[in-house]
């Protein structure tokens, strides 16, 4: 059933996104006759809501096969607060607000749906505090959606460096035991996500990179046509370097609702460790046995527990 469902769904995005291409032309003709009639009042604002990046994703496992890829993306930066409808399926900035504990403006870090079809595998929200007439990242806020089931996991991370408990099945190819080194700089001119797995067995196995740097408003003649197709490209490199690691006989792990339905549960124990573990001053090595199989601790005392909040998956992947 699942495989069935699979497959009529990407026939499905195949058609949809194979009609609304054909329509993408008169739709940006049209806009750009609606824009020039209203260029007046956009130069009066000055500023645009939405800043557009064009970068490259890297991945590169270790162990126990060798396997690494890169390929190129495009991103939006939207500032929720000046345009809170342009992606509906995401926090607001009073949530984000409220979910890191900042005063700020917020901007979101994602990659747009495109011709009727998303695929977002790490959407990031960048959460700024206000102190006097300057503004500070605080706080980051991770959307980490898996593939093919639609599942997501949000969390508050700090981005000059982190170490989370893994809370999420992204991967068949990857189990749940392991920690998330992540880390992101201000964005700017210049863009860059860092995330590192650390698990107890493997060791540092795992490095996903994105770095991207800020695109011209003036050489975008329009946005559907800069995003054309991005989530499509996205979803087909997962597939294929999905079936590559197959091929090299990479374990297939299934997801843990099947075997370990409390797996989200513990994902939040390990984590409250990890961060006993970082208030302590452990090492690397402590820190991923903390994050494995290695030995437990009383954690009770650490009263502050790190934000997580799940969306489950939809039918039939239920």
């Amino acid at each position: 059933m699942e495989l069935f469902y699979l497959l009529c769904s990407i026939l499905s995005a195949f058609f949809t996104s194979l009609v609304l291409s054909c329509l993408l032309p008169f739709r940006a003709l049209l806009r750009c006759l609606c824009s020039s009639r209203s260029v007046g009042s956009s130069a009066a604002t000055g500023e645009d809501p939405v800043s557009l990046y064009e970068g490259t994703v890297w991945h590169e496992r270790r162990r126990p096969v060798h396997h690494s890829f890169r390929y190129a993306v495009r991103y939006a930066l939207v500032d929720i607060d000046s345009a809170p409808n342009v992606l509906p399926d995401h926090l607001s900035g009073d949530e984000a607000r409220r979910i890191a504990g900042t005063t700020g403006p917020v901007f979101l870090l994602t990659i747009p749906p495109s011709v009727g079809y998303e695929q977002n595998p790490l959407s990031l929200y960048y959460c700024y505090d206000l102190a006097a007439s300057t503004q500070n990242l605080k706080q980051c806020i991770a959307e980490v959606t898996n593939t093919p089931w639609g599942e997501r996991v949000t969390f508050v991370f700090n981005p000059n460096f982190d170490l989370v408990a893994k809370p999420l099945h992204v991967s068949p190819f990857m189990d749940m035991y392991g920690n998330w080194s992540i880390k992101a700089n201000v964005p700017g001119d210049n863009l860059l996500v860092a995330i590192t797995v650390q698990h107890p067995k493997l060791g540092n196995y795992f490095t996903a990179t994105l770095t991207a740097k800020k695109v011209s408003s003036s050489l975008v003649v329009d946005r559907e046509l800069f995003f054309w197709l991005m989530p499509h490209k996205v979803a087909i490199w997962i597939y294929w370097h999905a079936l590559k690691l197959w091929w090299k006989n990479v374990q297939f792990i299934h997801h843990p609702k099947c075997s370990n339905p409390a797996y989200r549960e513990e994902a939040s124990v390990r984590d409250r460790k990890l961060k006993c573990c970082q208030a302590s001053g452990l090492g690397e090595d402590e820190h991923m046995l903390v994050g494995g199989s290695g030995p437990d601790f009383v954690a009770d005392n650490y009263e502050e527990d790190r934000w997580f909040s799940w969306r489950d998956a939809k039918w039939p992947w239920c």
